[in-house]
C-alpha cells in the first residue's frame, strides 16, 4: 500500500472546475436571478473569513503533529482535536466555504449552484479514497474515530 490517499480527483480541483465552469457560464449566458447587492457580498466576506481561520487553525494542527499539510499526503496520526473533533474532514468544509464565498463575491449564481456539484465531486474523488487509506491504514483506531465524529459537521 502506498502510503497516501489514491484521489480520483484533487480536492481544489474537485470543487475548484465547477466553480470556474459556472463564473463562464456567468460571463457568457448572464445568472437567472442576481448577487449583486449588499447581503451577497457580506455573506462572501464572512464565508472567506470563516474559511481563512477554519483552515488556518487546522493546518496549525496538522503542522504541530507532524503530519502532511497538502491534500494527497501520508498521514501520521489521526487528529481528533480542535476542528478535526468536529468533522473528520474540516479542510473540505472550508474549502467548501471559500467556494462559496467566492461565488458569492464574483458575483455568480451559476457558481454558487456548483457548489454542491463540486461537493459530490470531492466526496466521489477525495473522501472516499482517503477513507479507504485511512482505514486501511490505522484499522480499529479509524473505526473508532469514525464513530466518535461526523463526516462533515
Amino acid at each position: 500500500m502506498t502510503d497516501a490517499p489514491a484521489f480520483r480527483i484533487w480536492p481544489p480541483v474537485a470543487l475548484g472546475v465547477p466553480w470556474l465552469a459556472g463564473v463562464v457560464v456567468t460571463e457568457v449566458a448572464g445568472d437567472p436571478w442576481s448577487l449583486d447587492d449588499g447581503w451577497a457580498r457580506a455573506t462572501g466576506w464572512i464565508l472567506v473569513a470563516l474559511f481563512g481561520v477554519w483552515n488556518g487553525w487546522c493546518l496549525a494542527l496538522m503542522s504541530k503533529h507532524e503530519t502532511a499539510l497538502l491534500p494527497g499526503g501520508s498521514t501520521r496520526v489521526i487528529l481528533d482535536s480542535g476542528p478535526f473533533g468536529l468533522s473528520r474532514n474540516p479542510l473540505y468544509v472550508g474549502l467548501t466555504a471559500l467556494t462559496a464565498g467566492l461565488a458569492l463575491l464574483v458575483p455568480s449564481a451559476w457558481a454558487l449552484l456548483s457548489v454542491p456539484v463540486g461537493f459530490a465531486f470531492l466526496w466521489w474523488g477525495a473522501v472516499r479514497p482517503e477513507e479507504k487509506y485511512l482505514a486501511a491504514k490505522f484499522g480499529d483506531d479509524y473505526a473508532d474515530y469514525r464513530r466518535r465524529v461526523r463526516r462533515w459537521l
